[in-house]
């Protein structure tokens, strides 16, 4: 993909499905949800999208959005619609070290060489800090049904509509950016936000992403 195309119909898709979740607005969701279908995410994909989500949303939203799901799929196939159901995930090998794979997909998503260490709040609550690294960036990361681009794009989707979100918003636009998405990209992330969410979230998100770019523009590793 070239620097100046925008976000794939299939990208766009997972952003007010994501964002949808977050704010528990079932109504919108479903609607979102089969848009998604049509626009070729596979049934496993919006799946995995949704379970990633209880990570930032918590497992009632997680939950809700499942059998919100889940009911949409049976009322297709009763129409005679058969949906693409997609890869499930591969097996994780036996040897899997959560700390360290983990501490890798941080890292890499920060943009850092190494992940990081001796912050203040990894110092105040240590068990925090090993649920990220061990279960959110290892158990939740490692599954292969979506791409950590795709998963970075979930969870800024729902983070834009997630009020005081906005230091996490600005860590995961700059990871989604180290991923491989282009400023494009993600300028058009925020306008699909605002014409599918809302102008409040787009307005917002677009705040946080111009503070990001600025802290790029002067970053050497960018």
């Amino acid at each position: 993909m070239s620097n100046d195309q925008a976000l794939t119909s299939r990208q766009q898709a997972i952003i007010p499905i994501a964002a949808f979740t977050a704010d528990g607005n079932l109504d919108k969701l479903k609607p979102a949800l089969v848009k998604g279908l049509e626009a070729g995410l596979t049934v496993n994909e919006i799946k995995e999208a949704l379970v990633h989500l209880y990570a930032y949303t918590g497992f009632p939203r997680s939950l809700n959005a499942l059998a919100t799901f889940m009911t949409i799929v049976d009322e297709r196939k009763a129409q005679g619609i058969e949906d693409v159901i997609g890869k499930e995930a591969s097996p994780v090998p036996p040897d899997f070290d959560k700390d360290q794979y983990g501490a890798q997909v941080r890292a890499k998503l920060a943009g850092l060489e190494k992940d990081i260490s001796g912050a203040k709040w990894q110092e105040f609550t240590p068990v925090i800090d090993t649920f990220l690294k061990e279960h959110l960036f290892a158990d939740i990361f490692v599954r292969d049904v979506l791409s950590h681009q795709d998963r970075e794009l979930v969870t800024i989707a729902a983070l834009a509509n997630l009020s005081g979100a906005g230091s996490q918003l600005g860590f995961h636009i700059g990871a989604a950016m180290n991923t491989g998405l282009t400023e494009t990209q993600v300028k058009n992330f925020v306008s699909v936000l605002t014409s599918e969410v809302g102008k409040a979230q787009g307005d917002s998100a677009q705040k946080v992403l111009a503070e990001v770019l600025k802290t790029r523009k002067y970053d050497s590793r960018y």
